[in-house]
This record gives structure tokens, C-alpha cells and sequence, in this order.
């Protein structure tokens, strides 16, 4: 069974930076997409940043040039380096990867992450 575990969110001050982990345990025979998502209270869950299997990322636009996503295939991890961080970055942020483009694949519990002064 496949479960995925984020850490590494917090309250940070406006401008600094958090760095999110997704550890995943469970065999996946292929890699679709894996991503990070986030979801601020009150409003829907949004696609932070993306990679597909073969390591294409995009971004949506509030978060380009400040947000990276990245992966470690060997420990099974997936990385969310977020810089500049701004009180609009404020929600609860979660972990997805997908082995097709089909169903919605599998999520972690989420982490808060919380800018504020």
C-alpha cells in the first residue's frame, strides 16, 4: 500500500523560506506526475508545482521564481523548496503522485504551512 508522509511545514515570517518533504513508502511501478498541492481556508485546493516521470515541471504563476519542486528517486522523495515566501502562501500544503492521467492518485495528510509577521 502506497502512503505518503509530508513534512517540514511551519510559521515563517514573510520572505524567508520552508523546504517541504514527501516520503513515500510503497512500490509504484511507474510515475505519472507527482505534485504539490495546497489548499487555503475557505478556497479550493490549487496545483502549487508539478513534475511528470520524465522530470517536466511547471508552476502556477504566484509561486514561478520562487517555488521549486524536486525529487530524489532513490529515497523515494519529493521536495517543495519554497522561497520568498509571502502571507497569501498561507495553507495547508499536500503531496500527490499520480501513476496515470487518469484517477487522481495518492495524497499525503498535508502540512500547514503558516507566513505571517
Amino acid at each position: 500500500q502506497v502512503q505518503l508522509v509530508e513534512s517540514g511545514g511551519g510559521l515563517v515570517q514573510p520572505g524567508g523560506s520552508l523546504r517541504l518533504s514527501c516520503a513515500r513508502s510503497g512500490r509504484i511501478f511507474s510515475i505519472y506526475s507527482m505534485g504539490w498541492y495546497r489548499q487555503a481556508q475557505g478556497k479550493q485546493r490549487e496545483l502549487v508545482a508539478a513534475m511528470t516521470g520524465g522530470g517536466y515541471t511547471r508552476y502556477v504563476d504566484s509561486v514561478k521564481g520562487r517555488f521549486t519542486i524536486s525529487r530524489d528517486n532513490v529515497k523515494n522523495m519529493v521536495y517543495l523548496q519554497m522561497d520568498s515566501l509571502k502571507p497569501e502562501d498561507t495553507a495547508v500544503y499536500y503531496c500527490n503522485i499520480r501513476q496515470n492521467s487518469i484517477d487522481g492518485g495518492y495524497w499525503g495528510q498535508g502540512t500547514q504551512v503558516t507566513v505571517s509577521s
